[in-house]
């Protein structure tokens, strides 16, 4: 061959097309085990419960008022009795949640998803003025209600368990749906006159302790005017969002504490309750809690919002905002298939560096080594980014990374050692390559500064190829190597 190193390159260059290629499908692969992991999620979320958010209690009544109105001109005009129904739902003067989770995985295969059992005590106030009729809005208008009833909403009532409600000491049967248009999952019971009469002059104290069960997040609506939210669980990886963080929490490796204080003047929940607005995930997104779209007039603090049975907002419309929660995720610190993604992008850059070295002690030692033998180099690295992603499904992802980085390392140093043309070229190289997937972990541990990290490692790894090369001649190489491809043709 006239210009051997010219050829050379492009055998390199086909190698590099071909593992390319074969990470690409390593990637691939990962993709596609993380989404069994998410159909595997949804499949619990359909058998068992999916997501909870708890809302209320709230304190409805569903009322009519009358009235007389003038009809007609002159000897026609005649008194006509109008009539509207309309439902008020008032939040209480206080919001009082004790909760306490404990972690219940479930599986579906090798994949574990994340569920919890929630225990709750909640704690409710309502003031007196807050439990009289509604104002007439029309003069000489009289209003009747029925009896009111207390509600809370949940995302999912498959995980509701066992449910106690007592107003004072006086126990309530609890009665399935909340009777409310927007909110329409999760349990009600009728208040007696009798429990009514008692609460004319004090609080009405409601006292609901429930059992629940959900994945992934719990969150909570603040929609009285003092909101406080305390939540223990013994998963130690929490993710606080929402519309407000805790203000004190306590995260430990046997799990956190978290306690919210959040005024109606911090939180707009209430109102938002009030308009019959859907309610918001703790992405800050509506969420499908379920029930109608449709604007609920209710009356909350004694304002009155009419129901309206209007057609829905045509696309493009703005909806009512959000009902404003707050609560946790119960998330993976990492997700193996996250870190093995990662290490995956990294994987073009670390055969890179790999064939450096091979060429540069190619170089050194005057050795010849050819792109198959190069080819087969860099599939054991694409291996191990396979083997790192199957093990990780049944290890943890540090043991997977350890089992599968040490095979790979011993198969590249006996190999090197032939390769290379001795035993301590080929220490040399498999210390090289533990070296490489050294650094690649912390690369992978370090996410917020992987960047750093990585220039910094480019940076040294030129330095040294510029130093050991720092007398070559490349000229005296170049023509060297032709005169040898000239005398072996």
């Amino acid at each position: 061959m006239r210009y051997p190193l010219l050829g050379k390159a492009v055998a390199l260059g086909a190698v590099a097309l071909a593992l390319m290629a074969s990470l690409a499908a390593v990637s691939d692969i990962v993709s596609e085990r993380e989404g069994r992991l998410r159909q595997a999620e949804l499949s619990v979320m359909d058998s068992l419960a999916s997501q909870q958010t708890l809302v209320g209690p709230v304190l409805q009544r569903q009322c009519e008022e009358s009235w007389d109105a003038l009809q007609g001109d002159d000897k026609d005009r005649r008194v006509v009795r109008m009539q509207r129904e309309f439902t008020s739902n008032t939040p209480p003067q206080t919001l009082n949640i004790k909760a306490t989770t404990r972690q219940e995985p479930r599986y579906r295969g090798i994949y574990k998803v994340n569920g919890y059992a929630m225990k709750a005590d909640v704690q409710a106030s309502f003031l007196p003025s807050q439990l009289l009729p509604p104002s007439p809005t029309m003069k000489n208008g009289v209003v009747v209600c029925k009896l009111p009833t207390l509600w809370l909403a949940l995302s999912d009532t498959r995980g509701l368990g066992r449910t106690e409600l007592r107003v004072g000491q006086t126990q309530l049967p609890v009665l399935p749906g909340t009777r409310h248009a927007s909110h329409p999952r999760g349990f009600h019971a009728v208040v007696p006159e009798p429990v009514l009469a008692e609460t004319t002059e004090t609080p009405l104290r409601l006292q609901v302790q429930l059992e629940l069960l959900g994945t992934a997040q719990l969150a909570f609506a603040p929609t009285a005017d003092d909101n406080q939210i305390e939540l223990t669980s013994d998963w130690p990886h929490p993710s606080f969002a929402g519309r407000s963080l805790p203000g004190t929490r306590e995260v430990t490796d046997k799990g956190f504490s978290a306690r919210w204080q959040v005024s109606a003047l911090a939180t707009s929940a209430g109102q938002q309750l009030a308009a019959g607005g859907a309610v918001c995930a703790l992405n800050g997104l509506p969420s499908s809690f379920g029930g109608s779209t449709a604007q609920v007039e209710s009356l909350v603090g004694g304002v009155d919002e009419r129901r309206m049975r209007a057609p829905q907002p045509a696309s493009g419309v703005s909806q009512l905002p959000c009902i404003e929660t707050l609560g946790v995720s119960f998330m993976e610190p990492v997700s193996s298939y996250v870190l093995s993604d990662r290490a995956t992008k990294y994987g073009l850059l670390f055969i890179a560096l790999t064939f450096v070295g091979v060429a540069l002690v190619e170089v050194q030692r005057r050795l010849r080594v050819h792109p198959i033998q190069y080819l087969l180099v860099g599939f054991a690295l694409v291996l191990f980014f396979l083997m790192l992603v199957s093990l990780s499904e049944h290890l943890a992802f540090t043991s997977a990374y350890v089992v599968a980085s040490t095979a790979c390392t011993l198969l590249l140093t006996l190999y090197g050692r032939f390769v290379l043309g001795g035993l301590r070229p080929g220490l040399v190289f498999g210390t090289a390559i533990a070296a490489l997937y050294g650094a690649l972990y912390m690369l992978l541990q370090l996410e917020q500064s992987a960047l750093v990290l990585g220039s910094m490692l480019l940076f040294v790894v030129l330095a040294a190829v510029m130093m050991a090369t720092r007398h070559m001649d490349w000229y005296a190489f170049t023509a060297n190597v032709r005169r040898q491809e000239q005398s072996a043709s």
